[in-house]
């Protein structure tokens, strides 16, 4: 016994000293990962030496003598900060996610396989005008130029991501980067969710009235009644066999995370209206949190390119050479996504004697088909075969749960403009450093393809503008689902009849009333001729721009803008508030319900952080939808369920086609009151189980954190904290400072996962004093002090500065420098 205990006291001296020396070193090299502050390098294909500051934020100032050595030098800041983003982003493209995370995504690059999107921007590239493909060849330039540098001493030369997953990436390549912007039409297109969900309703016998009900229109659309789905795409009826969807869903969680929401805000307010007598211009894109932040700030100035200087100052993609939401010399401009149905989802007729062909308005035709291999990490290759039709590509059955909704001998197929082979979006990105004027932006925005966006626009002249641009499907007059719901893909009636001229997409210059604001709802007026969408988003958010902004009286500032961005008033949630509390007052409740509603009675309707009612009301709100649909919808609900304010108000106050309030295994009629009830009682009930009794120490703050997902590691709860990047929120999902929840989350229905990923307040009586923040902080790399510097900024609605001149407290600076022969490594 005595040799095993002097032998364990040895070991204790030794070895565990050694183990943590080793750890030690292993977490030191993993750290001089880290780009250093200053270096040079030289990189062929450069015209002139480029230089890169650093300002005290991690901010890089990129001085360069042509747009396309600007870009190599942005190419070189994205990959020493944010390679790893870029890998992911670039391997989701590819559909190769399973090459690095092995069988979790092999849904998800099935469909992003499917969609064959880098093939798509791999055939645009021929549509590239020159100054863009020099962009394009200069930013890859500056990529590989930091990837085969030779490393520091004892440091690793890759991030951490790639050392602890094993994975090398390849040469950073032009495609590449449109294949990283075609990906931000994924996150930003969702109308073919609305149509799933329509085609589940139909599937389950429920009318026109009844799906519209489920996804309401605004009152402002007068749509033509939608036709009987069941007879037009021979669907059975009734419930679904829920065993058919065991599974479905979780394989496409990754690719959901990013696309489940599709929100922002901006305005511009004409100088008449402001305290300089210059325009002021705000924006705030809602995305999905991510760690690091979806964008990253920098500053571009060209130097010889043109008769004078010209500097890009904003928010730029890593994976990509433009500054997307930004500034230059003259014109600021800011996006919000329009939400146009840009997509269709065709069920096709399958040949039951033949499966290879299916049916088209002139007889059977046979499928396109390509052989695809996923390659994936741990386990064996998946071999599938790619089918596609006249419309475009043939969705995998378990997507949306499709195969369970149609008909047998049929599939699904999905025309979708950012499948486009022919995508000149990023032609608008180099024009952007000479743009002068209003009508300026709105001509070179010719280009932009996909994602339709709505852009407002103001210049130092003092014009302010809005554009709508990109592609939108023209669709025949005689076709009543118009976009909403699947449709025949035999019937030549529902094919696409081209696509909108540039000159006829919304615009507007210099309005009467001297500001624009867009919220992703109905950005057109009852006089516009065109159609762009039923699935707006509801309108609480553009009528609060509309009182705080566009209808204001006041004098607006770069204050009042920043307070808007920061308003946290959820009209909403207020509104539901004083209908439930309506409809429960006739009915006897416990003194602990009287209690809860009481306090929501006195609410302010302020999603604020120390306030337990914005927490209180979400969860009546949740439990609610639970209780009212959940029965009726079934295997459907899951994919719908989220807070539908315009939806339960209905119900509510007397207005649906259907009291979905009653219960469809009871011989009784449940009505809307005892289910209110029922819900805040059980909501209560969960949250205590969640937060504790106290319900006084609720704070929806500190539950409503926000929380930037870092991919993978968030998912790995030993890395988790570490990895992540969270921070107290206020807001919530229909307010300015926007705070959307995944209610259907059931480990975590409170928190952010979807906010302002990027706030820019300009001010054109001097750009200078224009105001930039995003979500995380500028650097990938989590051992940096700017990993997470930004959050807490951010998440008080500050910002920083990004003036155009010298760096006023420079924190490093490489120098890169042209190279006739080869890359050096030194």
């Amino acid at each position: 016994m005595r040799r095993i205990i002097k032998a364990l006291f040895k070991f204790l001296l030794v070895v565990v000293p050694l183990l943590i020396i080793a750890v030690g070193a292993g977490m030191l090299w993993l750290s001089r990962s880290l780009a250093p502050l200053d270096g040079e390098i030289s990189i062929t294909g450069l015209s002139g030496p480029v230089t890169i500051t650093r300002d005290a934020n991690g901010v890089p100032h990129i001085k360069a003598a042509t747009r396309a050595d600007a870009a190599a030098g942005l190419g070189f800041v994205h990959a020493q900060e944010r390679l790893w983003q870029m890998q992911v982003n670039r391997m989701a493209g590819q559909g190769r996610l399973s090459e690095m995370f092995g069988e979790p995504t092999i849904g998800t690059d099935r469909w992003l396989r499917t969609m064959s999107i880098d093939k798509a921007a791999e055939a645009s590239l021929s549509v590239m005008d020159e100054a863009t493909a020099d962009m394009l060849e200069g930013y890859a330039r500056g990529v590989n130029a930091w990837m085969n540098r030779k490393p520091q001493a004892f440091s690793s030369k890759l991030p951490p991501e790639f050392v602890i997953l094993g994975v090398e990436p390849e040469p950073w390549k032009p495609v590449d980067t449109l294949t990283t912007i075609k990906m931000m039409s994924v996150s930003l297109s969702a109308n073919v969710d609305d149509e799933a969900d329509r085609l589940a309703f139909a599937r389950l016998g429920f009318s026109g009235e009844e799906i519209d009900d489920l996804l309401p229109m605004l009152d402002a659309d007068t749509p033509p009644p939608l036709p009987d789905l069941k007879a037009l795409l021979g669907l059975e009826s009734g419930p679904l066999e829920q065993a058919s969807l065991d599974g479905v869903g979780e394989e496409m969680a990754m690719f959901d995370s990013v696309t489940a929401e599709r929100a922002s805000n901006n305005w511009v307010v004409s100088g008449s209206r402001t305290d300089t007598g210059k325009p002021i211009l705000a924006n705030d894109p809602h995305l999905a949190l991510m760690a690091p932040s979806i964008w990253y700030l920098a500053h571009l100035e060209v130097t010889d390119e043109f008769d004078t200087p010209k500097n890009l100052i904003g928010a730029s993609l890593p994976g990509a050479p433009f500054v997307f939401l930004g500034r230059n010399d003259k014109i600021a401009w800011g996006f919000t996504n329009t939400g146009t149905d840009a997509q269709d989802i065709f069920v096709e007729r399958v040949n039951p004697e033949n499966a290879e062909e299916y049916l088209t308005p002139s007889g059977w035709q046979p499928f396109e088909t390509v052989s695809e291999t996923i390659r994936v990490k741990g386990a064996e290759d998946v071999i599938f075969t790619r089918r596609a039709t006249r419309h475009g590509p043939v969705l995998p059955g378990s997507y949306k749960n499709l195969e369970s909704y149609l008909p047998d001998n049929t599939v699904a197929a999905l025309q979708w403009v950012a499948l486009a082979t022919d995508d000149t979006t990023a032609n608008a990105g180099p024009p952007l450093f000479t743009a002068e004027t209003v009508s300026d932006y709105q001509a070179l925005m010719h280009d932009f393809l996909t994602p339709m966006q709505a852009m407002v626009v103001a210049d130092s002249e003092g014009s302010i503008g809005f554009i709508s641009p990109g592609r939108v499907p023209v669709r025949d007059a005689a076709n009543e689902v118009m976009g909403r719901a699947p449709v025949p893909g035999w019937d030549a009636l529902y094919d696409w009849q081209g696509h909108l001229p540039y000159g006829q997409l919304p615009r507007q210059t210099n309005p009467e009333k001297g500001a624009i604001g867009t919220a992703n709802t109905k950005i057109v007026g009852p006089d516009y001729a065109h159609f762009l969408t039923f699935d707006w988003e509801e309108p609480y958010r553009q009528n609060r721009v509309d009182e705080l902004i566009v209808d204001a009286t006041g004098t607006q500032t770069m204050e009042t803008s920043r307070a808007a961005q920061g308003d946290i008033q959820s009209e909403a949630l207020a509104d539901l508030r004083d209908r439930f509390i309506e409809a429960v007052q006739p009915l006897e409740k416990s003194v602990e319900t009287e209690g809860f509603i009481s306090r929501l009675s006195s609410w302010d309707g302020k999603m604020s952080a120390g306030s337990g009612e914005p927490l209180v009301m979400m969860a009546w709100a949740r439990q609610f939808m639970i209780e009212a649909y959940s029965d009726d919808l079934g295997a459907a609900f899951k994919n719908w369920f989220k807070i539908r304010a315009t939806a339960v108000e209905k119900l509510v106050t007397g207005k649906s086609a259907r009291n979905w309030c009653d219960r469809i295994d009871t011989d009784t009629e449940e009505q809307c009151p005892e289910i209110l009830i029922e819900s805040l009682d059980k909501g209560i009930a969960d949250l205590k189980a969640r937060f504790g009794d106290d319900a006084g120490s609720w704070d929806w703050g500190r539950i409503h954190i926000a929380h930037g997902e870092h991919r993978p590691f968030s998912q790995v709860e030993a890395l988790s904290g570490f990895f992540s990047v969270d921070v107290p929120h206020q807001g919530g999902p229909f307010t300015l400072d926007r705070g959307q929840t995944t209610v259907g989350d059931d480990k975590r229905p409170y928190v952010n996962t979807h906010a302002a990923s990027y706030r820019g307040i300009y001010d054109l009586a001097d750009l200078d004093r224009s105001t930039f923040i995003q979500t995380t902080g500028q650097s990938g790399n989590v051992f940096s002090r700017h990993y997470r510097d930004f959050a807490e900024t951010w998440a008080k609605v500050d910002a920083i500065t990004i003036p155009a001149g010298p760096v006023a407290d420079p924190k490093g600076t490489w120098r890169l420098s042209p190279r006739q022969d080869k890359p050096t490594t030194e």
